[in-house]
């Protein structure tokens, strides 16, 4: 096929729609690629439900084994649970899966060996060079000695080692409603939850690409109503909701009420505190609530602000040696899971933390949940280096306020602050706002919408 591989080859992964903008064919010399770049003398490589995801995983893994790689194949997983193989097995992962998107989208999340990163700037560019090389050229022939291919299972290790990492065997009986949309959690959740003191009331469980319920997307509030309806009518303590590839975890409380990510950040970095001793350091973007510092340094962390992406939470993970990250789109990022994201890990720290006390979750989150915030607010502009440089005019040298640029423009006081930062891909401005009450937050999202849109 021909392939604009400037569409589908993005700043993290590979997304595109297949077979539109990307088959089998181009999987195959992406694994090619990947093999080449990383050097790798075994890779592991699993995948999602979606209907394509199969032959575009075992298209990927021929392709890396006609460059010298035995591929361990682990099947359907969570994103997650390939990068518990790639850090238990020590080896460079591919996981084929298009997350939150629509069904007729797929993509590839690539990782080096222990599940460290693999974005622009550490190999994606490298094996995007390789691929239109090829394209052009014609692929290469296979290596005299191909590598191998075998299949592992994995989710029973997976699931024992994230059981290891927090105790649930002491906590009181919950009753708990989770939504898996179908995705990948419907996979992971029974293994992950067998044993425990938990309830489970299952919410589309069945594995199906096509997404028939609802868009596997909990950041929409449209993808989470089917979860609040449910928890108060099966009198559940609490409900969780999954994205697509199950690596993302959403919390609703026992009156269906959704629970801030930056709420969960702040709880999970608090007990991971407790855990290493009273400190450490713990990382979160600069659009999470002011109550994550607050809180780490409550309880004796050292809390270090970065741009959002996980690239930069992983990449600051590894340089600080940080215990845990945290960002508002409801990726957690644990020290003791390779610096990797996993939702799981961090649902298992809320039912801990909720089945090791007798309040409700509405009350055990409220010490988390502090200020506030207006959520993100898209605008589109004609040009955003001229919106954002009219609210520096308005604000600068104004008393009290501060102003830094570590992405786009933050603009802060001693009761609020807003952060307005541009898209990468689209005429967008994003902002957040947050501040002591809902009237001051109103006021200071208002005033910066009106800058933005004039």
């Amino acid at each position: 096929m021909t392939a604009d591989l400037s569409q589908i080859v993005k700043a993290y992964d590979v997304r595109g729609v297949v077979p539109d903008q990307w088959d089998e064919t181009l999987a195959g010399l992406f694994g090619a690629a990947f093999a080449e770049v990383t050097g790798a003398a075994a890779v592991v490589v699993g995948h999602d439900m979606r209907p394509s995801s199969p032959g575009l995983s075992r298209a990927f893994a021929r392709g890396a084994a006609d460059r010298g790689a035995d591929v361990t194949e682990i099947g359907l997983c969570s994103t997650d649970q390939l990068y518990y193989a790639s850090g238990a097995l020590n080896l460079p992962g591919a996981m084929f899966t298009a997350s939150h998107n629509p069904a007729q989208y797929n993509g590839i999340k690539l990782c080096r060996a222990g599940a460290a990163p693999v974005g622009q700037d550490t190999g994606l560019a490298q094996i995007r060079e390789l691929v239109e090389r090829w394209l052009a050229e014609g692929a290469p022939d296979p290596v005299d000695r191909p590598g191998t291919l075998s299949a592992r299972e994995t989710l029973e290790d997976y699931a024992a080692h994230l059981r290891s990492l927090v105790d649930l065997t002491a906590i009181r009986p919950l009753k708990v409603v989770v939504d898996a949309g179908n995705g990948m959690g419907g996979h992971t959740v029974p293994p992950v939850f067998a044993g425990l003191p938990l309830t489970l009331v299952p919410m589309y469980f069945e594995l199906d690409g096509t997404f028939p319920n609802h868009e596997a997307n909990p950041l929409d509030p449209a993808n989470l109503v089917d979860l609040q309806k449910r928890v108060p009518v099966e009198g559940a303590d609490l409900g969780i909701a999954f994205d697509g590839d199950a690596d993302r975890c959403f919390v609703v409380d026992e009156h269906g009420d959704p629970v801030s990510p930056s709420a969960i950040t702040a709880l999970v970095a608090a007990r991971e505190l407790a855990r290493n001793g009273g400190t450490g350091t713990v990382i979160h973007n600069l659009i999470t609530s002011r109550t994550v510092p607050e809180v780490v340094k409550e309880n004796g962390g050292t809390p270090v602000r970065t741009r959002v992406g996980h690239s930069f939470i992983k990449a600051e993970m590894a340089r600080s040696g940080a215990i845990f990250g945290g960002e508002h789109s409801a990726h957690y990022y644990f020290k003791d899971f390779w610096n990797a994201d996993t939702g799981m890990l961090a649902a298992l720290h809320v039912l801990a933390a909720l089945g090791g006390q007798e309040g409700p979750l509405s009350a055990l989150v409220a010490q988390y949940d502090r200020y506030a915030g207006s959520g993100e607010i898209n605008s589109t502009v004609a040009d955003q280096s001229a919106r954002l440089a009219a609210i520096r005019t308005a604000y600068e040298g104004r008393a009290g306020v501060t102003l830094d640029d570590l992405d786009g423009l933050t603009v802060a006081a001693a009761d609020w602050w807003f952060n307005v930062r541009p898209s990468n891909t689209e005429p967008l401005l994003r902002l957040n706002a947050e501040a002591k009450d809902e009237a001051t937050m109103t006021k200071i999202r208002d005033e910066a919408l009106a800058i933005i849109r004039g």
